[in-house]
């Protein structure tokens, strides 16, 4: 089993079934204050032992009833041991008992009104009706033998059961959008009778103890972007090893947003950090980005060429590779995001997991104290270790920048208007969308999503009409829910032409850069301190679509989100005013032809567009 601290403390085994949140799982059982450790799915029974007071059986992308869909040793359901099956995990314990799973009439990603039936411990303190997170094609269409219906939504007829101490839920208690998800699994850990040994203090311990005994005699090349997770990542280092033993490097690679690299470099230096140096390659990154339209493909060069740059440093410095390690700031959803596990499926690659950076972890080459948290553990242990606020506020910014925020295009698509017209009718004539007259126009590009733990990648749905955010946030569920070729919806704002939108090619250039960070800076600083610390982030998009004849540009999706640990998010909604106020600003942008704002959550949509 990983992280097993070979303790007898009472603890909590999370089988990961390749589910997009098994982590966050057995994170959400260490902050209600239980040892919780993550299990393959080959776990054998005879592994359980007295210490395991319960076990949590995650979700995943898989269908139990399709061939090579993960197993788990049957014999852990006669262990007498509260057991709780999560998506899933809940169709797994269906299934192996003599239930029946099949494919949902409708699938349900995000929102749902959960009814509970009285009398269930595992609801005990919640609500009659509660909002709940789901993200399912599949469902339980028969219960087993002996269990009892504890709870269901309008489209989802069994979306919890149970038996004795066997517990099963379609919806997502570990994420924040389920409004009593945290005292759901307080309550199965009430069942289980486990006892709270787990503090931040001891994390902390682990992980210096942890960078010790990675490091051992070697010394540290860390890569720092500038953001939270890199700066707390180097921090980390530096307080467990010495300055001596870790040198800092941040590299330009002319995808940052306006002025951050001087501002970095500023905020190390101000620090007092004699071993950080900063280096501009912007030209290289931009030149090895030319031709590369495929969002993967980008990735992929982007995280290449930060090796090249780091490798090229090392040799001006005399440094030899093999007394140092490369250090990243990598957190848990950029591992779980790119396949982090046997049975997971890959969302999209993170420039710090790409083939070359797999490699030299396998060579033990790589250490990444910060990998197994999220985004508000990062900020959490950055304030333990006294990381400024300002740098724990910042809002997280990928790696590879602006470059996966500058979608391409070779110019042509598979979306024809036959199939065009096709998806559109079919968009129009939901009662929702008759009901409140918005026009319907699918887009030509594509963008990356996640349903039901699995990778999607289909195109967006652009809307004309009324701004009213609560109605919005219904017509996309229900877009997003009903036609499976689409998983993102946007607003139109405002635009500078009356044309139709048409797919334009366009390649990576320093000038569509420059534009993307100047909108990215307009939407930066029109934002009040109250808007930016409430809003989780703020991704701006360039889209390869015009509308006008005018060379050069495209068009700009805003795309705020409120999140906590980015595995789930809602669009954020701001003020109509400041959103006027931002659009008109990016109009008289020479080459922005029309502003967008995204109004999908997380599921489906991820929050990058790439």
């Amino acid at each position: 089993m990983a992280e097993n601290t070979g303790g007898k403390e009472d603890r909590i085994v999370v089988i990961d079934l390749g589910g997009q949140y098994c982590h966050l799982i057995a994170r959400r059982v260490r902050e209600l204050g239980v040892y919780s450790e993550i299990a393959e799915p080959s776990i054998n029974s005879s592994d359980i032992d007295a210490s395991v007071k319960g076990i949590i059986l995650s979700g995943g992308p898989s269908s139990v009833y399709s061939p090579g869909a993960p197993q788990i040793d049957r014999r852990i359901f006669s262990l007498n041991i509260p057991i709780l099956g999560i998506c899933y995990g809940h169709h797994l314990i269906a299934e192996a008992l003599g239930g029946e799973v099949s494919r949902a009439e409708k699938q349900e990603y995000g929102k749902a009104l959960l009814r509970v039936r009285k009398g269930s411990p595992l609801f005990e303190g919640t609500p009659d009706e509660q909002q709940v997170w789901m993200s399912h094609g599949d469902s339980v269409s028969r219960l087993p033998e002996g269990f009892e219906l504890a709870a269901s939504t309008k489209d989802c007829a069994i979306a919890a059961m149970q038996n004795n101490n066997i517990f099963g839920v379609q919806f997502h208690p570990e994420v924040v959008h389920t409004t009593y998800g945290k005292t759901i699994i307080s309550n199965f850990l009430r069942i289980t009778g486990a006892r709270k040994q787990w503090s931040v203090e001891r994390q902390l311990r682990d992980i210096k103890r942890e960078i010790v005994e990675k490091a051992d005699d070697k010394r540290v090349f860390m890569l720092v972007s500038g953001g939270v997770d890199s700066t707390v990542a180097f921090k980390l280092l530096i307080d467990t090893l010495g300055k001596e033993r870790v040198f800092g490097l941040h590299i330009n690679n002319g995808l940052m947003r306006k002025n951050e690299s001087r501002q970095v470099a500023e905020y190390f230096r101000g620090q007092g950090y004699s071993n950080f140096n900063v280096v501009d390659a912007g030209d290289d990154f931009l030149s090895a980005l030319r031709s590369i339209n495929n969002p993967e493909e980008k990735r992929r060069v982007i995280g290449e060429m930060f090796l090249r740059v780091q490798r090229r440093s090392m040799e001006k410095m005399g440094l030899n590779s093999e007394e140092w390690l490369l250090g990243q700031g990598t957190i848990y959803p950029d591992t779980i995001e790119t396949k982090g596990s046997k049975n997971a499926d890959l969302i999209k690659t993170h420039h710090n997991r790409i083939p070359l950076v797999q490699e030299l972890i396998k060579r033990g080459r790589v250490i990444e104290p910060i990998k197994s948290l999220y985004k508000d553990e990062v900020r959490a242990l950055g304030r333990l270790i006294g990381v400024p606020e300002r740098i724990i506020r910042k809002h997280p910014f990928p790696g590879p920048g602006l470059g996966v925020r500058y979608l391409c295009s070779s110019g042509e698509t598979d979306l024809d208007e036959e199939l065009k017209r096709k998806l559109s009718g079919r968009i129009s004539s939901l009662a929702i969308m008759k009901e409140n007259g918005y026009s319907v126009e699918v887009l030509p590009v594509r963008s990356v999503g996640v349903q039901g733990d699995s990778r999607t990648y289909k195109h967006p749905v652009l809307l004309r009409g009324v701004i009213d955010f609560a109605l919005l946030g219904e017509v996309s569920t229900a877009i997003t829910n009903s036609v499976k070729e689409t998983n993102r919806v946007v607003v139109l704002l405002g635009s500078r032409c009356e044309g139709q939108i048409r797919l334009v090619k366009r390649g990576i250039t320093k000038e569509g850069i420059a534009l993307l960070r100047e909108a990215d800076s307009i939407v930066s600083s029109s934002l009040s301190e109250e808007d930016y610390n409430r809003i989780w982030q703020f991704p701006v998009v360039m889209l390869p679509l015009k509308c006008s004849g005018e060379e050069g540009g495209g068009s700009i999706v805003l795309r705020p989100v409120i999140s906590r640990e980015a595995m789930t998010a809602n669009f954020a909604i701001l003020e109509r005013k400041l959103l006027d106020e931002i659009t008109e600003k990016l109009l008289n942008l020479r080459g922005v032809d029309a502003v967008f704002y995204d109004v999908t959550n997380k599921p489906p949509g991820t929050i990058e567009w790439e």
